[in-house]
């Protein structure tokens, strides 16, 4: 449904643990520099937002003051065209602030997670975006009760209300879902109360479980973490990454039950909302506010399903080349070459990423370039900052992306990817107006991905080290594995352990063991011997608590492939009409946008050029690696 106080997209699909042993400016000392040691140039510029804090209280009380005007126009949209109006810019402005509030606070918040001032400003906005999100729920049944022609002819009369011809639209496709006012305010103050099994999650497996000591590849007992198990899995040592292995999943099945707790209540809760709000299933709830048949769900995972093949060669080439007579779950991480050498420091990862994203033509380099150099990104760790990376859209303002850059290629493709979201937000919020601004998560993995499939293209084409191509390919194969194969297997994890539950079975964490140990043995094939221990990773999986939302992943990953190529063969019509995917912003479904930018994900083929360029992929690397 669509949300009456819209925060643009937060992109936090990069999340990664950070090595914390590269230092700020050099990637050279051994220390997390505090905040103050970061030079201002690596810095974002959040005071283009407001100044002070001073400028952000003056908002917050302004909105708060806002919610009880807003309120006034509740039993009046039907008195006239105006008042509708009105009531839609009102409820627009109180989005547009919201937004600014949001980013500021939270941004902060994120340079120092410690830090105990923005925790409470960000804290404190949360609650009051609750309440306004009671404050407006009067607003779309009071539009959906307007007569078919009294709408019409409101529409016809006002020049403003054109703004809004599209929200109007899909508020009518979604009528049959929309609740009284009243009971639209009462599901808006309970979303805190539904939090309960997402928030107990995040509590459980980031602040109160702890792991125990493993071998690293010194032969040292360190502190086992889900930071350090991202280095040991992906280990050379075979015996580094299958400890880590055991420890990390073993330590997880001690709380099997609270998990299964936490995920069935989460399911039970999105299972409610659909049936409350008269869906046929969850899955038919979360897809259709972006107007998404079901049969694209369906057909995505078919589609996978048929191709499995070269994932299960891949696994056999892996088997082969790092000579095991069994290969476990524990290996798959493990690269088929060693990490190269090719350093790349923050200003030459600019370099890079501005020449291998010519395709998308001057007018997006002149974007890029404003965005690199005046104050959007926040590039090097430190003390208390947010791990991993992401991208912030804030109407009004620039976008801003946060990095932890420890000059490393995979950095320069985390810009990249970053940065693509980041001009898909400038383009969108230049181009619409706040109605139709928000693109969706549909769209949002397109634009980065693009990005980053153009950087590998330029990569290999330009390289001329045996070493380096491996690794690069060696990188596409596992991102392809780890996005397209495995993000579907979540999708269909999913789409299982929901029917299940509207079918008013119980879910239990042996039923949760037994449907992802066998999703593994049928996704990666009988090459490879499917640990007991795997058996409970579905309970360190966050996005299950956002439901039906990973296989976008897959789609917009397949979009993007598709749209890449196009860029490469086709050039100038090809840029053209992806600019203006890029300035459609919420202007019409997904669906539709991206078929005018000339992919077309109703059909299986972007997925089927996907996996045959994997294919392809996995061919060049055998033929290099004998």
């Amino acid at each position: 449904m669509f949300k009456m106080l819209r925060v643009l997209p937060l992109s936090l699909t990069r999340i990664k643990y950070s090595n914390t042993s590269g230092g700020a400016a050099t990637g050279e000392t051994s220390h997390v520099p505090p905040r103050s040691e970061i030079p201002d140039q690596y810095k974002w510029h959040l005071e283009d937002i407001y100044a002070n804090d001073e400028l952000w209280q003056q908002d917050f009380n302004t909105l708060k003051s806002s919610l009880k005007e807003i309120t006034q126009y509740a039993g009046t949209l039907k008195n006239s065209s105006q008042d509708l109006l009105a009531c839609l810019k009102e409820r627009d402005e109180l989005g547009i602030i919201s937004g600014r509030l949001y980013a500021f606070a939270r941004m902060h918040k994120d340079e120092n997670t410690s830090d105990t001032k923005y925790q409470g400003m960000t804290g404190k906005l949360e609650s009051l975006l609750a309440e306004a999100g009671a404050a407006t729920a009067f607003i779309e049944p009071e539009i959906l009760a307007l007569p078919d022609e009294t709408l019409t002819t409101f529409r016809q009369q006002e020049e403003g209300l054109k703004e809004y011809s599209f929200y109007f639209d899909n508020l009518a496709r979604q009528k049959e879902h929309v609740l009284s006012p009243k009971e639209e305010a009462i599901l808006s103050r309970v979303s805190d109360i539904t939090q309960a099994s997402e928030n107990t999650f995040n509590m459980l497996a980031h602040a109160d479980m702890e792991f125990p000591q493993t071998i690293d590849e010194q032969g040292q007992m360190v502190q086992l973490s889900e930071g350090r198990y991202s280095l040991f899995i992906r280990s050379s040592d075979r015996n580094v990454r299958q400890q880590a292995f055991t420890n990390l999943f073993t330590t997880y099945n001690r709380y099997r039950n609270t998990f299964a707790s936490t995920l069935s209540g989460n399911v039970k809760q999105n299972v409610f909302y659909a049936k409350t709000r008269n869906y046929a299933s969850t899955l038919d709830s979360a897809l259709k506010g972006d107007n998404v048949p079901t049969e694209v769900y369906d057909n995505l995972i078919a589609t996978v399903h048929m191709n499995l093949a070269p994932l299960h060669r891949y696994v056999a080439l892996k088997k082969k080349f790092l000579q095991l007579t069994d290969i476990h779950m524990y290996d798959l991480y493990t690269p088929l070459v060693k990490e190269v050498n090719f350093p790349f420091p923050y200003e030459e990862g600019l370099k890079l990423v501005c020449t291998a994203l010519k395709p998308l033509g001057s007018e997006y380099a002149q974007i890029l370039d404003t965005g690199l150099t005046s104050g959007w990104i926040d590039v090097y760790e430190n003390k208390g900052k947010q791990t991993g990376a992401y991208s912030w859209g804030n109407y009004g303002t620039h976008p801003f992306v946060l990095l932890n850059y420890n000059n490393r290629y995979d950095d320069v493709s985390t810009l990249a990817h970053e940065m693509g979201h980041a001009i898909h937000s400038y383009y969108s919020q230049e181009n619409q107006p706040y109605a139709t601004s928000s693109y969706t998560i549909f769209c949002a993995e397109v634009a980065s991905t693009t990005n980053e499939i153009l950087l590998l293209h330029h990569m290999l084409n330009t390289t001329t080290d045996k070493n380096i191509k491996l690794y690069l390919i060696n990188q596409y194969l596992e991102q392809v594995r780890a996005t397209v194969y495995r993000q579907t297997m979540f999708a269909e994890f999913e789409k299982m352990i929901y029917e299940i539950s509207e079918e008013g079975e119980t879910l239990t964490a042996d039923s949760f063991d037994t449907l992802w140990h066998d999703l593994n043995v049928a996704y990666y094939g009988s090459d490879i011997v499917v640990d007991k221990e795997l058996g409970i990773e579905w309970a360190r999986i966050p996005h299950f608590y956002s439901e039906f939302y990973v296989y976008q992943y897959v789609t917009g990953y397949s979009a993007a492939t598709t749209l890449a190529d196009k860029l490469l063969k086709e050039g100038q019509p090809a840029q053209e009409k992806y600019i203006n995917f890029l300035k459609s912003g919420g202007s019409d479904y997904s669906l539709n946008i991206l078929k005018q930018a000339g992919v077309d994900m109703s059909s299986p083929k972007p997925i089927e050029i996907t996996l045959n360029n994997f294919s392809t992929m996995l061919d060049q690397m055998e033929k290099l690696l004998t």
